[in-house]
């Protein structure tokens, strides 16, 4: 597996940001998608507390990384020309993933800064799946699909590279960690790592682990270049901003297609919070504040590439509701 950090821009909006990443802020401005409804200036990051998002619209805007503001997310998204599968931004750097499908598909990652300009870019190995930065923005982890294109799929390998975004150095794929399992050390052959999220340290990050048909929690340190599995049955783990808790997708078990629930884990107690929502959800979970998830889930039917950012209590307390509507991979700035 390879975590990797990055953007990737689609295709020809790709090249003109790498061309231009040097080029008069006036001229990046001019390529934002300006729509006089929208109260977010789509040039820049900076000023007022937003959501941000790849937007699943059927529309010019699909794909596009877009943004609301924090306190009215339904109101008219302000819409950049960064095209991304997948986005995050921590204080004012942004981590992108993109696809480029011409003759030859290929798949790119790029950090940007405040004002969308490319700090640093390189090509993937893979299918983007996911994509975090750490709080400070010092540290960024990509996930891709080498092989297959789903978690749900009988047979798939995942590449995942944590990165520092200071020296614009790559730090290691997963693969090359220790592993130890019950404090044993083991070197499993079938090893896939997937889904990072990093502590407030710049060493401890989590992250799911598979091997021999299980899917493990682990927590890893950067110094030590070491993973210990910590429980069973953990997906696409999200720590909390207080680092306390770890909300994470559930496999339900079961006959049919696969599912998975929305679940939050006290690291403290180890014990678990299944939350209200009861459908299927497939996504890295971002949190909203400290109290509250965010998730994307899928419309039905017909409108199923339509996704749109659902949030709940992470206590279990309370019902789901659509906080953006039409949006995927969601971050918020405060």
């Amino acid at each position: 597996m390879i975590i990797l950090i990055g953007c990737l821009l689609v295709g020809t909006g790709y090249i003109v940001h790498v061309l231009r990443r040097d080029a008069d802020l006036k001229a990046d401005r001019a390529e934002a998608v300006r729509n006089p409804a929208a109260e977010l200036d789509p040039s820049t990051l900076r000023g007022d507390p937003r959501v941000i998002f790849r937007s699943t619209a059927r529309d010019s805007t699909y794909g596009l990384v877009s943004m609301v503001p924090l306190d009215d997310p339904g109101g008219v998204p302000a819409v950049t020309r960064l095209s991304c599968d997948r986005v995050d931004v921590r204080d004012e750097i942004g981590l992108c993933l993109s696809s480029d499908r011409g003759f030859v598909t290929t798949y790119q990652a790029f950090l940007f800064d405040a004002d969308f300009h490319v700090l640093h870019s390189f090509r993937l190995t893979g299918v983007p799946s996911r994509a975090r930065l750490s709080a400070d923005a010092r540290l960024a982890a990509v996930t891709v699909f080498e092989t297959g294109h789903s978690y749900a799929g009988p047979a798939f390998s995942t590449a995942t590279t944590l990165y520092d975004v200071v020296n614009r150095k790559e730090l290691g794929n997963l693969e090359q960690f220790a592993i130890y399992r019950d404090d044993r050390r083991i070197n499993p052959v079938d090893q896939n790592f997937w889904g990072v999220t990093f502590a407030a340290d710049d060493d401890t990050f989590y992250a799911t682990l598979s091997t021999e048909g299980t899917t493990y929690l682990v927590r890893g340190s950067l110094r030590a270049r070491e993973v210990h599995t910590l429980t069973t049955n953990v997906e696409c783990p999200s720590l909390s901003p207080d680092g306390t808790r770890v909300a994470f997708k559930e496999r339900v078990a079961g006959d049919g297609p696969v599912r998975w629930v929305a679940t939050v884990l006290d690291l403290r107690t180890m014990l678990r919070t299944h939350l209200s929502d009861t459908r299927s959800v497939d996504d890295q979970i971002a949190w909203y504040d400290n109290e509250t998830i965010a998730y994307g889930l899928p419309r039905d039917g017909a409108d199923a590439a339509i996704t749109d950012t659902w949030v709940e209590p992470a206590d279990g307390s309370g019902k789901p509701r659509i906080l953006v509507a039409k949006a995927w991979s969601p971050a918020f700035r405060g």
